[in-house]
């Protein structure tokens, strides 16, 4: 069994409450025009920006093949590198836990918290917390998580679940987003307009008091740096730095495949995500921040290394290339399949092309069953994945193991068959044998063609006929004729 620092690594947590299969959720979503009216004005704009600013540059494959390949590098030797990002993350001054999954991971944070004695948090936008279920968790304990990302609040005072990786209330328009903040938000202007402006001055009030107050901030990480215990979140807004610089202590959850090994490796996937991601030449915030500063930000720094399901997926050398994925959205955007049915229909943390490979790997392929086929592998994903990964194959691959489930482990008569095949084409003498073995069949023929076999062949015949095999085998004649 594939083992987490010598202890044995479960999968991981990652499908929704209460989520049904893909094929019913998306027949709900596909009868809802709004939401099909937002997701498709909103993947086209991004798409748009994103194609622009990837034709800038003349060593763009270049760029996806080096990224491809320092992930690969990276997973080949993880344990490696995690344990130099531990070194160097306690070195200075930080403190570093192992989650092996969602339910240690969650009991180490509200742990960490309720240290403090605060009973309240302000959290930076984070798929892995979102992944393991902390808020949640931290509800739980009587803790009250504060999401400041403008995408992830609206969502949180919605009650709603993210739709996206880089836009989680891509589903709401701005019409619906004024409702929900004149319904949840406290001391909102009661004349609150849906214009983009408004709103964001709106959610810039009500979450400035948040930042001022709080003591203690959650976040992800966009990249761990092994070199020098240096962590990064990339984001548009600034209320993610609000989070890293104000409290008195910061607690990170980070998934164990975002560690990169040097600086000189970041470089590349600091020009891969955001031009990937938001169709930008550079992230308008890149936040990075090593261990303890005596006098400066946080005074208490945690990191939550997660595991959840990864080392698990790591196990499998061709499947581990989902966990090359840096989580930039580009696949999700030119998903046809995604377009039309929105993330909740997935039923899954991570949706869209990379959550149909990434989720059944961490959690299992029977916990979702129906991800693999949420596909039309058209290839589109695999073309804009800043690091290549082969999302189709994988795809397919899934599905195979899948049915194999479903079977029990025995194989489906054509596997047979293919088997049978393989084995007597192997040996010169076997296939020689077959031929003429096959001269038989002469006898169940009439004009050149067989029109009917005995079970289970009578399904080849049943809708079409067979030719009728010739009086000498190819070899018989080569024999004859040139012997």
């Amino acid at each position: 069994m594939t083992t987490f620092l010598g202890v044995p690594a479960p999968r991981g947590v990652g499908h929704l409450r209460g989520a049904r299969p893909f094929p019913e959720a998306a027949h709900d979503a596909l009868q809802d025009a709004q939401l099909r009216a937002n997701l498709g004005h909103a993947t086209r704009t991004i798409r748009t920006k994103r194609a622009a600013v990837v034709d800038e540059l003349d060593d763009w494959e270049e760029l996806r093949r080096a990224g491809e390949a320092i992930k690969r590098a990276t997973m080949a030797r993880l344990d490696a590198h995690l344990e130099r990002l531990e070194r160097e993350v306690t070195a200075r001054g930080g403190a570093v836990h192992w989650a092996r999954d969602a339910h240690e991971a969650n009991r180490i944070v509200t742990g960490l918290v309720a240290a403090t004695g605060e009973r309240e948090v302000v959290k930076v936008k984070s798929m892995a917390t979102q992944e393991i279920g902390l808020n949640e968790a931290l509800e739980a304990a009587g803790i009250t998580p504060y999401e400041t990302d403008l995408a992830e609040l609206i969502v949180q005072l919605g009650g709603d679940q993210p739709s996206h990786i880089l836009v989680p209330a891509i589903h709401r328009n701005r019409a619906e987003i004024r409702e929900i903040f004149l319904r949840e938000m406290p001391d909102v202007d009661p004349a609150l307009t849906a214009e983009p402006r408004r709103l964001a001055m709106a959610a810039r009030a009500h979450l400035r008091r948040l930042f001022l107050r709080a003591k203690v901030a959650i976040s992800g990480a966009n990249f761990g740096v092994a070199e020098t215990g240096t962590l990064l979140v990339v984001e548009s807004e600034g209320n993610g730095r609000m989070c890293l610089t104000l409290p008195q202590t910061l607690i990170t959850v980070m998934g164990i495949e975002k560690v990169v090994p040097t600086w000189r490796d970041l470089e590349v996937f600091l020009q891969l995500l955001p031009r990937s991601s938001t169709g930008e030449r550079m992230n308008p915030y890149t936040s990075a921040w090593t261990g303890v500063t005596p006098g400066d930000g946080p005074q208490a720094f945690h990191l939550v290394l997660l595991d959840n399901g990864r080392t698990a997926t790591l196990a499998d050398e061709v499947g581990r290339d989902a966990l090359h994925c840096i989580k930039c959205s580009a696949c999700m955007n030119v998903c046809p399949v995604y377009e039309r049915t929105g993330g909740h229909a997935y039923g899954s943390v991570y949706p869209g092309p990379i959550g149909a490979v990434l989720s059944p790997q961490l959690t299992g392929v029977e916990d979702n069953a129906t991800l693999p086929y949420a596909s039309s592998l058209c290839g589109a994903c695999f073309d804009v994945c800043p690091v290549r990964i082969d999302i189709p194959s994988l795809l397919v691959r899934l599905r195979a193991a899948h049915v194999d489930a479903r079977r029990g482990g025995v194989p489906t008569p054509e596997a047979a068959a293919m088997a049978a095949a393989s084995w007597v084409m192997a040996s010169p003498g076997r296939f020689a044998a077959a031929g003429r073995a096959a001269r038989a069949g002469r006898l169940l023929g009439r004009g050149g063609r067989i029109s009917a076999l005995p079970p289970p062949l009578s399904a080849w015949t049943a809708t079409r006929d067979a030719p009728r095999p010739p009086t000498e085998t190819f070899r018989e004649w080569w024999a004859r004729e040139r012997g």
